[in-house]
Parts: structure tokens; C-alpha cells; sequence
């Protein structure tokens, strides 16, 4: 088995105007999506959300604001799966809410430094 990362690429802004049953409802279904690739033992880290700000460190240490939540679509949170392949990881990812929000979720195999 393999490690993969999933990233979490959506525009979460429309999340803001929806109600807080509706935003339940979302996290509810979220839960359930993960929590089935848990049941398949296939869960390493559930992962988090990202907060919507940050800071972009470049060379020379030149620090500037970013992520920029102005772009619609951003990275909003992460998650670590196992599969036996790239087609297996794919495979899990049916059923996701993000696809909800019209957003993407890039999947990464972790290579390990030795």
C-alpha cells in the first residue's frame, strides 16, 4: 500500500451564505464520505480544514499575505489516505462533498525520503 495526500480545492465562499443546518448537513455528509474510507482501513489521517489566510515566505525572507481567498478556488483542507494505486485512490474520492461545491480534490502519492 501507498500513501497518498488528498488536497482540497474548492471555492469554500459560498459555504458563508449558507445556512448553519445546511453547513451541518455538509460537515455531516463530509463525515460520513470519510468515515466510509476509515471503515475500508484505508484512512491514515483524516486531515483538517485550512484557514482561509496565511503567509507566502519566499527567498531573502520576503513575507507576504496569501493564500489569496479572492481567487475562487482554494486549498481548504487536506487528508492522508492509503490504496494500492493512483486508479484505487480515485476510486475513494466517489462521493465526496467537495464535488458539491464544484471543487477538485488533487491527489498526491507521498514519497519518503530514505
Amino acid at each position: 500500500m501507498k500513501d497518498f495526500m488528498l488536497i482540497y480545492r474548492a471555492d469554500y465562499s459560498s459555504m458563508i451564505d449558507r445556512s448553519p443546518e445546511e453547513r451541518e448537513a455538509m460537515t455531516k455528509r463530509y463525515m460520513n464520505w470519510i468515515n466510509n474510507i476509515a471503515g475500508e482501513d484505508k484512512l491514515v489521517d483524516m486531515g483538517n480544514r485550512l484557514a482561509p489566510t496565511g503567509k507566502v515566505v519566499s527567498a531573502g525572507n520576503v513575507v507576504t499575505n496569501g493564500p489569496y481567498t479572492e481567487v475562487k478556488e482554494f486549498i481548504g483542507g487536506y487528508s492522508m489516505i492509503k490504496a494500492a494505486s493512483y486508479e484505487e485512490a480515485v476510486e475513494l474520492l466517489k462521493g465526496s462533498p467537495v464535488f458539491e461545491l464544484d471543487g477538485k480534490i488533487e491527489v498526491r502519492e507521498i514519497s519518503y525520503i530514505k
